[in-house]
């Protein structure tokens, strides 16, 4: 068996689907960033025990809960409120607690766009790293999200999670962007790490995927491309309507941390 940790902020309205789906799991967790709605009365009413932690980043708040949380398994599935478990993720995740051998496995979530999948808009897959070991598994903070840290020993799992992109609407999705090309932007600008070509052609996805994003910040027009490339180059379009407006709000968002970037350029001269 293995146990959950769901990070939440104000997660009233998605978080009863997201403790359905991990209803068979004998340990629920949830730390919560200070909630003034009723998430952590919903958590503790689905049987969660409810941790409270002021929000630094995301791996700040899994490295706390892998070090001070009191986890009934040595493996925990880091899961979000606007996601949800697929039964097939949580056989094989039984499988794979037998491991010791590993720190880590990664997880490609399916997006989801007003109920529809969109793989190719989304970079379908993307892994993320979710299914880890305590209290040794280390995250670092990359951009707005998190990452493994280098010398964590991980591996893919095949099943999926589903992240509903558009639980709260568009208003919601921008507003939250705004914030994530802040800390994007702060982040490139901290960076000195080169590109190498050896990443542009590697076999590796996740390396090459990563490597193409650091390129493109030094990109002009940023917004117009993202969404030439997804929409055009990824296949975008195949995800019909829910792909189409998808894509415009990634260009935003492309707008949003160009304008950043600019912004701490300016304001450090």
């Amino acid at each position: 068996m293995y146990s959950v940790l769901i990070l939440t902020l104000n997660e009233a309205r998605d978080l009863p689907a997201c403790l359905a789906s991990v209803a068979h799991c004998d340990d629920l967790v949830v730390v919560d960033s200070g909630s003034t709605d009723r998430t952590a009365e919903i958590a503790r009413q689905a049987g969660a025990r409810v941790f409270t932690r002021k929000f630094d980043n995301f791996a700040g708040q899994r490295n706390f809960a892998q070090r001070e949380v009191p986890f009934r398994h040595p493996w925990v599935f880091h899961l979000d409120a606007d996601e949800q478990f697929t039964p097939e993720l949580a056989t094989e995740c039984r499988t794979a607690s037998a491991r010791t051998d590993l720190d880590g496995f990664m997880i490609a979530p399916k997006m989801l766009w007003s109920g529809r999948w969109i793989p190719r808009c989304t970079d379908y897959p993307a892994y993320q790293t979710r299914f880890v070991r305590a209290p040794q598994f280390e995250f670092i903070e990359v951009g707005h999200g998190q990452r493994e840290a280098p010398q964590m020993r991980v591996e893919r799992l095949r099943a999926n999670y589903l992240h509903d992109l558009s639980s709260g609407g568009e208003a919601e999705w921008l507003e939250r962007h705004r914030r994530y090309a802040r800390a994007e932007a702060q982040a490139h600008l901290a960076s000195s790490n080169p590109v190498h070509c050896a990443e542009l052609v590697s076999s590796n996805h996740l390396l090459r995927r990563r490597a193409l994003k650091r390129i493109s910040y030094s990109l002009p027009f940023r917004p117009t491309l993202r969404f030439t490339y997804q929409y055009l180059m990824r296949g975008g379009f195949l995800d019909g309507a829910a792909g189409f407006r998808y894509c415009c709000l990634l260009a935003k968002y492309e707008g949003f941390t160009a304008a950043e970037i600019h912004r701490l350029r300016a304001g450090s001269r």
